[in-house]
């Protein structure tokens, strides 16, 4: 991937995500703990020295600089847990500092962060989604504007402000769509019943719709159970559809209002976010009637032992897909059409929905032990070395330039942007809630077990976004 392409697309990027407001899934925000109001003038102190845009990989003592602090992140990111929980432990090894991971589980980053910060012994080191997560979480963010890991991003684009204050810092970039088995796909290109010949021609819903039901008439030639893996709608996989898929309509109606938020969505696009759900529901390895067994490691599996073709998913399952046996040249994406004018110049949906936040309430000790962890995590070998190639992230800071991501999905993501594809920016920051999106995720599954009628997500989409809105925002 080139340096020049990477930071372009990156800066284009998030610049349209931040302009429309802003496990991937739990992000939305209930009502923080009361904050403490007490205020240090001197915290505001603790990380003024300039950024040294030199990067010194020799041992640091740490230690020393953060006065005896520890550090303890409330990690958002499941799939992460275990590499976060090692590069803790390389830089307790080489300063000293004690570093503690935890995780919340898949879902529950809100109700965890919620619990822990409520505790004397709360997170130093914790995130949120963009401006809907900060409103709920502003009163416990430490100014990052003085800091060092400020001064390695590459662009203030990139940063979350509260008026002059940086309450945020994004730390990857992300990208989602449909994934694709090539080698399954282009076995299929060669049939007699193909009713496209190559991966360019599915450009559109109607060509992603003709290809899936092909693909689901002729699984047994193909070796397959069907186009799509199974929508599991437990909470380790419901987000899929219920945030990342729910997106689309939200984004094509805010493109078509010329808005970046609402107090009350219309549904506009309702209809087309059904044809997709369908889609995914009937072309499929499953009966709809099993989706609430489903998992996240389900779909995993069903794309991985070669059993279906399309996994929606994002970037971050390359380090799954992988360790279950995938060769980089069998991965492919392609955009998720949902039947728009236009759409053949749509781009995959990229964004960021993780803002590194520092908690201002801790001891000034802990405070710049966070933030000597989190510049060393973005300047040092072993820290820039895990972000790129050990979680597969993209990242926004200077030194990254040195180490291009080796996920080819990262690479997918960048082709669409250079050849001129319009990426679909991540308004789902924007939803109200975690309650609009269970909602929503309940009337999917009722509907898709025959039990409900499409009216109740529509109900649960438009009703419930105005209800929650107002009840977020009192």
């Amino acid at each position: 991937m080139k340096k020049k392409l990477l930071s372009t697309v990156l800066s284009a990027v998030i610049l349209t995500t931040m302009l429309t407001g802003c496990s991937k899934e739990d992000s939305t925000q209930t009502q923080a703990p009361a904050a403490d109001t007490k205020t240090d003038d001197s915290a505001n102190k603790v990380d003024d020295a300039k950024t040294d845009d030199t990067t010194d990989n020799t041992q640091t003592d740490a230690s020393t600089a953060s006065g005896g602090g520890k550090v303890y992140y409330l990690n958002f990111k499941p799939e992460q847990a275990g590499d976060w929980e090692e590069l803790a432990a390389t830089y307790t090894a080489e300063t000293g500092v004690e570093v503690v991971v935890q995780t919340a589980a898949s879902g529950t980053y809100e109700s965890t962060l919620k619990s822990e910060m409520a505790k004397s012994e709360a997170p130093t080191m914790f995130q949120v989604n963009g401006p809907v997560g900060l409103a709920t979480w502003k009163d416990y963010c430490y100014d990052l504007s003085g800091s060092e890991v400020y001064g390695q991003l590459t662009s203030d684009e990139f940063a979350l402000k509260d008026g002059d204050e940086v309450k945020g810092i994004a730390y990857v970039v992300e990208t989602y769509g449909l994934i694709y088995n090539a080698d399954i796909l282009n076995d299929y290109f060669t049939k007699d019943y193909a009713v496209v010949k190559s991966v360019e021609e599915i450009n559109s819903f109607d060509n992603l719709k003709a290809v899936a039901d092909s693909i689901q008439e002729n699984a047994d030639d193909l070796g397959v159970k069907g186009a799509f893996t199974s929508a599991g709608m437990d909470s380790s996989s419901d987000w899929r559809f219920k945030t990342h898929l729910a997106n689309l309509p939200i984004y094509y109606e805010y493109q078509a209002d010329g808005i970046s938020s609402t107090e009350a969505i219309k549904g506009t696009y309702l209809e087309n976010y059904k044809n997709v759900w369908d889609l995914y529901i009937t072309d499929s390895v499953c009966a709809p009637s099993m989706l609430s067994s489903k998992t996240g490691e389900d779909a995993t599996a069903d794309f991985a032992l070669g059993e279906a073709v399309f996994y929606q998913n994002g970037t971050w399952a390359y380090t799954d897909l992988s360790a279950n046996g995938m060769e980089d040249e069998s991965l492919g994406m392609l955009p998720i059409y949902i039947g728009v004018d236009g759409e053949e110049n749509q781009g995959l949906c990229t964004g960021s929905e993780n803002y590194w936040c520092v908690n201002k309430n801790a001891s000034e000790e802990d405070i710049q032990a966070t933030l000597d962890f989190m510049n060393w995590c973005v300047t040092s070998h072993e820290g820039c070395d895990s972000l790129s190639y050990v979680m597969g992230f993209v990242c926004p800071f200077k030194e990254f330039e040195n180490y291009p991501a080796a996920n080819p999905l990262v690479g997918i993501a960048n082709d669409y942007v250079s050849s001129g594809k319009i990426p679909v920016a991540w308004t789902f920051t924007t939803m109200p809630s975690e309650n609009w999106k269970n909602g929503v995720g309940s009337a999917l599954l009722e509907y898709a077990q025959g039990t409900g009628e499409w009216s109740a997500v529509e109900t649960a989409f438009v009703d419930g976004w105005a209800s929650e809105y107002a009840a977020v925002n009192n």
